[in-house]
């Protein structure tokens, strides 16, 4: 993957959504997140649970603290 064409469609995608880009922690966080789902539940769950993550946070929830709720839960069998 090339960092920096992921960084303009990142700041690209956020700016016409009106919302900061995640920074590279997040991004990691996410893409983690995402990676865990794929692997341990289904690979369509990656992106939905990605979604649900968006909509938590979109409510005020703590990104990272959200996030891995989310990947203990689809790592509890491991």
């Amino acid at each position: 993957m090339n960092e920096n064409v992921l960084e303009r469609w990142l700041d690209e995608a956020a700016e016409a959504l009106g919302v900061e880009a995640p920074d590279a922690a997040l991004r990691a966080a996410v893409l983690d997140l995402a990676r865990d789902v794929a692997h341990n539940v289904a690979r369509p769950g990656a992106p939905l649970t990605a979604f649900l993550l968006g909509v938590a946070v979109g409510r005020g929830a703590d990104p990272q603290r959200t996030g891995e709720a989310l990947r203990r839960l689809a790592t509890r069998s491991e």
